[in-house]
């Protein structure tokens, strides 16, 4: 698991630089927006300034006047034009000459050059004022000697054209100013973003960063650790829960490989060893009869007696094997309606006459159902049964109780013999444990009681032992019960 891979930028600054680029994004878009509005509302203005002073002045009649100079300045009334043929008629008040030094105001007679230089600054004269648009009514144009961005808005009249223009400097003074303010103000703010969301990053993900270190001492081997989440309301919470439930289960399911692989260990080395003991006996009889060492009839028939019988119980101990190896492998059984009174009283039957030697008595409810495999539960119980008669004496009392209280088939198979110590009742079900070296004649696999903790199991069910009083031994299962349905009998072989 790589922590930090090269080249890839850690989280904080990815979303340092998503902010970043949202917020510049955002500032740019308003600063762009109002600079446009500013510099339209300014120009807006202009021209209804220009408007106003050009509505001052009207094409009319002409005077007896003669103009003093070329440049004339209507102090009160008219003008006429050097030429003769008309006049501009200028307002009845006398404008302010700074007001006036504002503006540039022209009449353009015919398709000539200006006949007229009515007032206004000689600066603000736009350049090829005998070719501007008549069709473009406001525009913005050079100054003539090139110093100033004018703005003109040009008027017909009758016998030619009135143009007005006046300087854009100030707007454009007013729009830079506060252009270089909302730059200065955009930088500003990002800084001010970019330092509030490092200090909320900072403290957002101390919580994150606490539980990564907390993950890696766990990857590094202690599965016990767990990550401690902070505010139970956040999501850090959820997460450290989550992780907290997934180390949980890993921990767990390590427990259970290392219990698992520990039992299959334990496994084989008890299989080798119950192997060892008839394989041994198999060969040394097998040395014997090579070497000539049997010499008679009755020695003969002797080894061959006692190779049969460790065969037979190494077929015992190999066919018990696979069949737990099927259980673990497949616990999933037939579902069959199986009649588990008549299952047990054909158990009990075999064992009397399998077992002479101990007591046999059954008090078995009629009707008892369960719903499995009827094959493997006649083993479990013919186990339990057998289980009895290699280790108990002679004249014990066995008894196979079986009932149903409430939806549990509860069957009881207990004796009066020597019993067990309670310090080994817990292992009892475990494969290949004896409880006490028994008689060779007796000798079991120590698989009976595994065989059928494992067959209960695989049918839902339970199976505990305890003490009989006074000093035997009790083995209860408990097996799910089917009442809905009748069950076929099993029958015994």
């Amino acid at each position: 698991m790589t922590r930090n891979r090269p080249g890839w930028p850690q989280l904080r600054t990815q979303v340092l630089a998503g902010v970043l680029l949202i917020t510049l994004v955002a500032l740019a878009a308003f600063d762009f927006a109002a600079v446009s509005a500013l510099r339209r509302y300014l120009l807006d203005r202009t021209d209804s300034n220009l408007a106003s002073v050009v509505s001052l002045y009207r094409p009319g009649p002409p005077p007896t006047l003669t103009p003093r100079r070329q440049h004339i300045k209507i102090p009160a009334g008219q003008a006429r034009a050097a030429s003769g043929g008309f006049v501009i008629v200028g307002p009845r008040f006398r404008l302010q000459p700074s007001i006036l030094d504002q503006y540039f105001l022209a009449f353009i007679a015919g398709h000539g050059s200006p006949k007229v230089f009515i007032e206004g600054n000689p600066n603000l004269v736009p350049r090829y004022l005998d070719r501007i648009s008549v069709a473009r009514r406001v525009q913005t144009v050079p100054s003539r000697n090139g110093h100033a961005q004018l703005r003109l808005q040009v008027v017909q009249r009758a016998g030619g054209t009135l143009v007005a223009s006046t300087s854009i400097g100030d707007v454009d003074k007013t729009v830079g100013q506060l252009r270089l303010i909302l730059v200065l103000g955009s930088v500003a703010a990002a800084l001010l973003v970019a330092s509030g969301v490092v200090l909320i990053l900072r403290r957002g993900l101390r919580p994150i960063e606490l539980m990564a270190s907390q993950a890696d001492r766990i990857t590094a081997g202690d599965l016990t650790d767990r990550v401690s989440p902070q505010d139970p309301r956040t999501e850090v919470r959820r997460l450290g829960t989550a992780l907290n439930g997934m180390l949980t289960r890993i921990e767990t399911s390590v427990a259970e490989r290392a219990v698992s692989q520990e039992l299959t260990r334990q496994f084989f080395a008890d299989a080798s060893h119950e192997l060892r003991t008839p394989l041994a006996s198999l060969r040394a009889n097998a040395e014997l009869y090579q070497q000539g060492a049997l010499t008679s009839r009755p020695q003969v028939d002797e080894a061959m007696r006692r190779i049969t019988l460790e065969a037979q119980r190494m077929s015992r101990l190999v066919d018990d094997m696979l069949r737990l190896a099927r259980l673990d492998q497949h616990p999933g059984q037939e579902e069959d309606l199986v009649d588990l009174s008549a299952l047990l009283a054909g158990c009990a039957e075999r064992a009397r006459i399998a077992g002479p030697g101990q007591t046999w008595r059954t008090d078995i409810a009629p009707g008892l159902v369960t719903t499995g495999d009827a094959e493997l539960l006649r083993r479990a119980v013919d186990n339990l049964l057998s289980n009895v008669r290699a280790h108990t004496p002679c004249g014990t009392v066995a008894t196979v109780t079986a009932a149903r209280p409430g939806d549990t088939n509860s069957i009881e198979v207990s004796d009066d013999g020597p019993g067990v110590a309670a310090d080994e009742l817990p292992r009892i079900f475990d494969r290949f444990y004896r409880v006490a070296p028994a008689q060779a004649s007796c000798r079991g696999s120590g698989l009976g009681l595994a065989i059928v903790a494992a067959v209960v199991a695989a049918h839902q069910g339970t199976a505990h032992a305890e003490i009989s009083p006074p000093h035997g031994l009790r083995i209860i299962v408990s097996l799910p019960a089917d009442t809905e349905q009748q069950a076929a009998p099993a029958g015994c072989p």
